[in-house]
């Protein structure tokens, strides 16, 4: 099984956002060396507890600071973007690192309505386009603009050796057909997602078409982990991440709770049907628990390849449970 990460750069109760930043080079190095496939940055936008809002940024940052494993954007929110100005970002973040780039594309916000509106004039429209734009910046990488095109005498510049590899990010039939038509690799995020990945990825695959580079259909799928010595750790540990997403969810400004403030926090009804909601929505257990549920999620989705995204408030328990799964997936 080849095991991936998704790193949102959370920034922890009493941590600072370089801080924050910081952990994520430390687990992207540690990933490096457990032997984990590739790890994504996500964009996000004036959100108190995450840190990241250049994924391209940490990319060349972590990119000369490791040796191995593939670093990417997990995704870019490509309607607040022109797909020259992507193209040349990725092109020349893979002229820097030959083979080790993934361009992931999405279409969300990535942040509130007034922070979109500060990076993005017209962002609902550029959304109606996404199709078009996608088509557009795929062109850029493979050169295939018709001869009369406006763009067909200019190129993304530098042009690497070995060219970004461009991945669909969704969570739907829609996002999964888009990454057919236009025959890029595509990762659906389950752990973020209400509808049916399988019929999702079945999709994909039935509906693949070769346009590029890559010549099969390449999937992904990312779920939500946390993985302790034992279960009762593990649920402990997931309290922060579950608090700190409901506290999200009703607007509130928060940064990933430390296990005193979960235990001094009074729970109301709402709340604790909200647990309950999010934990069926996690993979939390001990190292064979955790082995036997990402089998059976390979096995349900036929996934190439699984992406672990995991949020604690302590980095030692984050980088403890992505060394317990590497354990038991990769070793040997």
């Amino acid at each position: 099984m080849k095991l991936s990460i998704l790193d949102q750069s959370p920034i922890a109760s009493g941590q600072t956002a370089q801080e924050a930043l910081q952990a994520s080079l430390q687990l992207a190095q540690a990933a490096d060396i457990l032997g984990y496939h590739r790890i994504w940055f996500t964009e996000h936008h004036d959100l108190a507890g995450l840190a990241c809002s250049v994924p391209e940024v940490l990319i060349s940052y972590v990119g000369a600071q490791t040796k191995n494993i593939r670093i990417g954007s997990g995704a870019v929110l490509l309607p607040h973007y022109k797909p020259y100005r992507v193209a040349e970002t990725y092109n020349m973040l893979a002229a820097l690192f030959p083979g080790r780039i993934d361009l992931g594309i999405g279409r969300a916000p990535g942040g509130s309505a007034e922070a979109t509106m500060a990076l993005n004039d017209d962002f609902l429209q550029n959304v109606y386009k996404m199709p078009e734009r996608i088509k557009e910046l795929l062109s850029f990488f493979r050169d295939d603009f018709p001869k009369d095109h406006l763009f067909s005498k200019i190129s993304a510049a530098p042009i690497p050796s070995i060219q970004p590899e461009p991945w669909i990010l969704g969570t739907s039939g829609k996002s999964a057909v888009l990454a057919a038509e236009n025959g890029t690799a595509y990762a659906f995020g389950e752990f973020m997602s209400e509808n049916d990945g399988v019929e999702s990825l079945q999709k994909y695959r039935e509906q693949f078409q070769i346009k590029g580079e890559l010549k099969a259909p390449k999937t992904i799928v990312t779920v939500a982990v946390i993985c302790a010595e034992t279960e009762e750790y593990a649920k402990e540990i997931a309290l922060s991440n579950t608090l700190w997403h409901i506290q999200s969810g009703y607007g509130e400004k928060k940064k990933v709770p430390s296990m005193e403030e979960v235990r001094t926090h009074m729970w109301n009804e709402k709340e604790k049907e909200l647990l309950g909601m999010n934990h069926k929505k996690m993979i939390i257990g001990s190292p064979s628990q955790v082995k036997q549920r990402l089998l059976e999620i390979q096995e349900n989705y036929q996934a190439d390849e699984i992406m672990i995204m995991t949020i604690t408030h302590k980095l030692m328990d984050k980088l403890n449970s992505y060394r317990l799964i590497a354990k038991e997936l990769l070793d040997g």
